[in-house]
């Protein structure tokens, strides 16, 4: 229950911040260096994926029979983990190029424009 209550306390004590910026550009760049952060993780959390499926395919060709099985997990959990990583990563591009936002310097450059409603005549 403290929590909650903190949690809350918490938020209404930001929210006069929150309302009161009216220039979004300092929350727009921090995004954007997140996002550049996360893109140059992706290709180096791929290779530690593929590292772990050959360590573990060695240690399956190392073991030949006796407790292979810890090197066919290994290579399970490498297998897994990528196809995941990868999987996702395609469903998000997909994603972000269907609504029209940028990624990786693709599709509209800026933001994305919400929906207008047509002016009464």
């Amino acid at each position: 229950m403290k929590k909650i209550s903190l949690f809350g306390s918490l938020t209404f004590l930001l929210v006069p911040f929150i309302a009161s910026a009216s220039n979004l550009d300092n929350i727009i760049n921090i995004i954007n260096a997140l996002g550049t952060i996360v893109n140059r993780l992706i290709p180096l959390l791929v290779g530690v994926a593929i590292i772990v499926f050959f360590w573990g395919l060695i240690k399956y060709i190392q073991a030949s029979g006796k407790d292979a099985s810890a090197g066919k997990n290994i290579m399970i959990a490498g297998l897994i983990s990528l196809f995941v990583m990868v999987s996702l990563y395609g469903i998000i591009r997909f994603a972000g190029s269907a609504i029209g936002i940028s990624i990786n310097g693709e599709g509209n450059a800026g933001r994305p424009t919400a929906p207008a409603i047509p002016p009464q005549i």
